[in-house]
């Protein structure tokens, strides 16, 4: 009888507010804008323009899921994997969610202006209205390519992470955010193609619907390829080192594996494996390239 109603309690609010801002993908953003802002210069950048860009590139990027939660609702309660979400299940009004990411957004907004630069808070702004807005009320239910065109919106945060620090936009800052604009099909079509009961319940024309399972497994293949061509490219152009460049063909290795399992299987039991380690490969690249980076410098510094 206890257990009965503690399931039926509500969360506390707290716990309902934080889940609106897809605390796992934030926690991924705010790792990889971190990692563009340590690649940026040589040692430390200062740690408070670090800690204010941070919390206001997180802080962006929760307002843009809130955004999400509200604009999806209906959507979200017709597939299990999203149906118990807060605005779903009424713990949190459209209301209160829209006011919260407003709140969020205008925090991040000022943050970013008054401590770090301008520019960072424009292309936080861009990032923000790409996926609260374009993506999620246009692309997301119009088009089959709509995690291809709506992935740069969520590739910005390296990018993000070294304007912060440098106040531009270069060649190597392009290079992080094309890292991740190129990851985003194989890592987001792999669970679609887990999950396309889900989206032909809600109508929405994922990849896997609208061309078949076989036809989005050949363009994870495809993918897997070009971001292994990608990849390559930071030790091309110099930005990092043999460590980094065996970290990068390992991790491309498994990548193009998983993809090439899934896509000679008949039916879609591999395609959690590769999603799974999709995420993994995302975070272990980002690690290579900082221990690239810190080593070199330390080697630097030692014969120097």
């Amino acid at each position: 009888m206890t257990e009965q109603i503690q399931s039926t309690r509500k969360p506390l609010p707290w716990k309902s507010y934080y889940e609106l801002c897809k605390p796992n993908v934030v926690f991924l953003i705010v790792f990889t804008a971190l990692a563009g802002m340590l690649l940026a210069v040589p040692g430390i950048p200062p740690l408070d323009t670090m800690a204010i860009a941070l919390i206001g590139i997180a802080l962006g990027s929760a307002a843009g899921a809130t955004v999400n939660h509200v604009v999806d609702h209906r959507i979200d309660a017709l597939m299990a994997r999203t149906m118990n979400r807060p605005v779903v299940q009424g713990d949190v009004t459209q209301k209160q969610a829209i006011i919260f990411a407003l709140v969020m957004g205008t925090i991040s907004m000022i943050m970013l202006v008054v401590y770090v630069n301008a520019l960072t808070a424009l292309l936080t702004f861009i990032s923000m209205i790409g996926y609260a807005v374009i993506y999620t009320m246009y692309l997301k239910r119009s088009t089959p390519h709509n995690i291809v065109i709506g992935g740069a919106a969520g590739a910005t945060p390296p990018l993000l992470g070294w304007v912060a620090i440098t106040g531009e936009v270069n060649t190597e800052g392009l290079l992080l955010f094309l890292i991740i604009f190129v990851w985003t099909p194989p890592h987001f079509w792999a669970l679609a193609i887990k999950r396309r009961e889900d989206y032909a319940r809600a109508d929405v024309p994922m990849l896997p619907l609208t061309h078949g399972v076989k036809f989005t497994k050949e363009h994870i293949v495809l993918y897997t390829f070009m971001l292994f061509a990608v990849t390559l490219m930071p030790f091309i152009i110099k930005m990092s080192g043999l460590i980094y460049l065996a970290g990068a063909v390992a991790l491309g290795i498994g990548f193009i594996y998983h993809a090439i399992v899934l896509y000679r299987e008949e039916g879609d039991d591999h395609a959690m494996k590769t999603f799974s380690y999709s995420i993994l490969y995302l975070g272990l690249l980002f690690s290579f390239l900082l221990l690239d980076h810190y080593t070199r410098e330390l080697v630097h510094a030692f014969f120097a």
